[in-house]
């Protein structure tokens, strides 16, 4: 059925993946970002700043949409350097969403992340439910994002469906400043024939997935049928787990010469306050996620897709 959609951060790294595969399955697409983006295939290309609530709901109302994919936010990284504007984009920004959802009658994705986790919760295969005190602003912002969607869902009804996504690959776009953006980075690096420098330990286990799983999850999320959507938080979800390492052990398959060096930074912290791995058990019994690519096969797609394009 095609839906009319509005996309929130529509030219970060997931927006632009998940607009090319709304646009295949023939959804009405209207992409909004801060500066207007210029998708070719979409209805509509908006400047939207998520923090006028005012034209957000003049943009949803006139066009009539169905679902709201709200992206727009400030990763981790960026979000210690500038904790209030971090605060102010993640937080107001999904409060005028759900705000703009209850009143116009929207569907709503919203995605959360591993970083709600802390160094209080069990880092290897992280429960569903279980100790939530994260160390950074990006992680607290999730934590509250998280809680006000399950509370517009029982307050409102507002549809609302997330996910907690671990570090995402893609070949698509540049890194969007992330603390498990090393796994794009190292990729880049190598198809470049350049050495790759990490910021973080060479050991420093973090869950990935492949950004074509999860768009596929995101998408199976939302279609999936209301009775099957038994957390209105936000799901576990996850594809492996990995070190830079394992990635540059990897690489070497098809780069010998290729080699990686360690300047760790303060992201170094963070990822040791998140989970090595988690469990997405109830994601997959729910609404039946499975990911499709280990760091094999996600390599060997990486360097194919990076070597065409650059």
């Amino acid at each position: 059925m095609s839906r009319r959609v509005f996309v929130t951060g529509a030219s970060g790294q997931i927006g632009s993946n998940l607009i090319q595969q709304l646009v295949k399955s023939n959804q009405q697409v209207i992409a909004s970002d801060l500066t207007q983006p210029t998708f070719k295939n979409t209805i509509k290309n908006l400047p939207v700043n998520v923090l006028e609530k005012d034209v957000l709901q003049q943009a949803v109302s006139e066009n009539d949409v169905d679902v709201i994919y709200h992206l727009a936010a400030i990763l981790s990284a960026k979000g210690e350097k500038n904790p209030q504007q971090a605060w102010d984009v993640n937080m107001k920004g999904l409060l005028n969403i759900l705000d703009v959802a209850k009143e116009c009658n929207c569907k709503v994705f919203w995605p959360s992340s591993i970083a709600v986790f802390g160094s209080e919760s069990q880092r290897q295969f992280t429960p569903q439910n279980t100790v939530m005190q994260p160390e950074t602003i990006y992680g607290i912002s999730k934590v509250a994002g998280e809680l006000w969607c399950k509370y517009y869902f029982d307050k409102f009804g507002v549809d609302t469906r997330s996910v907690r996504f671990p570090g995402l690959i893609s070949w698509k776009g540049e890194p969007g400043g992330g603390t498990t953006d090393y796994a794009n980075e190292i990729y880049f690096s190598a198809v470049r024939n350049e050495n790759y420098t990490c910021f973080l330990k060479d050991d420093a286990y973090l869950p990935m997935l492949y950004m074509d799983d999860a768009i596929r999850g995101i998408i199976e999320l939302m279609n999936a049928p209301a009775e099957q959507i038994s957390v209105k938080t936000s799901y576990n979800l996850s594809g492996m787990s990995f070190s830079p390492k394992d990635v540059w052990k990897e690489i070497q398959n098809y780069y010998p010469d290729f080699q990686i060096n360690y300047d760790i930074d303060f992201r170094q912290q963070i990822a040791e306050s998140w989970p090595a791995s988690v469990d997405d058990q109830l994601a997959r019994d729910d609404w039946g996620w499975q990911p499709e690519f280990d760091l094999q096969s996600m390599t060997k797609e990486m360097i194919s897709k990076l070597k065409n394009r650059l």
